[in-house]
């Protein structure tokens, strides 16, 4: 598939990387890492260096007990970064967090590509500006037990509670929403659910450094589960997600080069090559 993201095209044939910005004094990972305008603009261009496909900016900690904002609050802490980003933003292809259509609305217009819509109230909002400008779009798909009874869904017209998708197609991605009021068992289903989910359509999954990631690994040290991340993304990407949103970009980008370049090594029949000396055959 070929997402349609306004002037951009990302060819989906590959697990694409989403490197995650938080401009944010809370998060649960980096909160106040990149907080100021300079440092989140610096965050960005790093990414980029690193092999992001596509940078999400986001401007409200949804963790466990974070404090809503408005989204004048939102769009205050975004629209700066979005500024210094100005020389460069156009050639990148961004991506913001938000739940508030007004937020989404704006940072369109300054120069983002794609709404990442983290919960479902504020979809049907988010498609009419899908469909107004072209964006890309990515919906939060919520559902328990491992998506049990995908088969009778046809498609995005197939997802229920959602309306006003009809002809999106080509723009909209889903998330599974790991780790929103979910239990380690129920994030574990949905995980082995992505090859069924993908089969309605792109699928996005963000586990990095998420809670899930902690228990497997049994690591009491905060910080030091970047395995364990690197490897549910691998996962994902093997499970069939378009993309894979992570706080760990060069890592990442370098597993799944590792990954892809191995799945196509094991596709290609072995070469017989003549070896004189020995007689014997090499496989190439």
């Amino acid at each position: 598939m070929i997402w349609h993201c306004g002037d951009f095209r990302l060819d989906l044939s590959r697990t694409r990387v989403m490197a995650i910005v938080n401009v944010t004094p809370d998060s649960f990972s980096d909160g106040g890492r990149y907080f100021r305008p300079d440092e989140a603009a610096a965050r960005a261009r790093n990414c980029l260096a690193e092999g992001a496909d596509i940078l999400d900016l986001g401007g409200e900690s949804t963790r466990p007990g974070a404090t809503p904002l408005e989204w004048q609050d939102e769009w205050s802490r975004l629209e700066p970064v979005l500024a210094l980003m100005n020389e460069w933003k156009r050639k990148a292809l961004i991506s913001i967090d938000t739940y508030h259509p007004e937020t989404a609305e704006r940072a369109l217009a300054a120069g983002a590509s794609i709404i990442n819509c983290v919960y479902p109230e504020p979809v049907p909002a988010m498609a009419a500006l899908a469909r107004e400008t072209g964006c890309g779009l990515v919906i939060p798909v919520k559902a328990n037990k491992g998506f049990k009874g995908l088969n009778g869904f046809n498609g995005l017209n197939g997802l229920k509670g959602f309306e006003g998708l009809e002809g999106l197609e080509q723009q909209v991605l889903i998330d599974p929403m790991i780790g929103f009021d979910t239990t380690r068992e129920e994030d574990l289903a949905l995980m082995g659910a992505l090859r069924r989910l993908a089969q309605i359509a792109p699928v996005l999954v963000g586990v990095s450094r998420k809670r899930l990631i902690k228990k497997l690994t049994g690591e009491k040290c905060t910080g030091k589960n970047l395995g364990g991340s690197v490897g549910a993304a691998v996962w994902c990407a093997m499970a069939g997600a378009s993309v894979v949103r992570v706080h760990d970009v060069r890592e990442t980008v370098q597993a799944l080069a590792v990954v892809n370049a191995l799945a196509a090594a094991e596709q290609c029949p072995p070469q017989t090559v003549n070896a004189p000396t020995t007689g014997q055959e090499v496989l190439a």
